[in-house]
């Protein structure tokens, strides 16, 4: 009967936890992690809906994007190894993660980290030490490659080539926020499709 009880109440919890997270979303969801005790800055868009097991050990400053599947380890599971000879033996590390960074798909986050303000850690990369400012990292473990800069013109020259000439954005507004979101992103649709197919 005890193990029914354990299994109706671990799904209960599941179905609670689901239904709070259906009220934010990416731009709103550092509010949820903020009640978990997490700090999080302003103007960011995290869409994973976890900070792992220990939030309150992770920290994110202003405006941070975190992209999807982005594992947070704040503990150090290893340390199993050692609990015959220190049966109550923890290990737990911060997650910080600076002004103005991005952190790219699938990437996993160890403990005692810091990224560094303006760095972008690239998809799928494991970061297990601290990320400098204004670089980009990548990798398994995650290194600098290059710096933001280089990659700011790359994107630029890129963005020149592939901008519609019909994009509209008003003052004070960015390409998520601008009323015509829907509209750019059709004339972006079309453009692209003529650039890259029909060469």
């Amino acid at each position: 009967m005890g193990a029914l009880r354990n299994i109706i109440t671990r799904k209960f919890r599941r179905f609670k936890e689901g239904w709070e997270l259906h009220k934010y979303d990416r731009f709103t969801i550092a509010e949820y992690f903020r009640q978990q005790g997490a700090q999080v800055g302003e103007g960011c868009s995290i869409i994973p809906t976890s900070l792992g097991t220990e939030p309150y050990l992770v920290k994110i400053g202003n405006h941070v994007t975190i992209a999807s599947n982005v594992k947070f380890i704040t503990h150090d599971g290893g340390a199993w190894l050692f609990r015959k000879e220190f049966p109550d033996l923890q290990v737990f590390g911060p997650i910080i993660i600076e002004d103005n960074c991005v952190i790219g798909e699938n990437a996993l986050l160890l403990p005692n980290i810091r990224v560094g303000p303006n760095s972008i850690v690239a998809a799928g990369s494991v970061v297990i030490s601290d990320i400098p400012p204004d670089c980009i990292a990548m990798g398994v473990p995650a290194r600098p490659l290059g710096s933001v800069q280089k990659y700011r013109e790359k994107c630029l020259t890129r963005w020149r080539e592939q901008r519609p000439g019909n994009i509209v954005i008003e003052e004070g507004a960015d390409w998520w926020s601008s009323t015509h979101y829907y509209e750019n992103v059709k004339h972006l649709h079309d453009h692209l499709i003529k650039l890259i197919w029909q060469k």
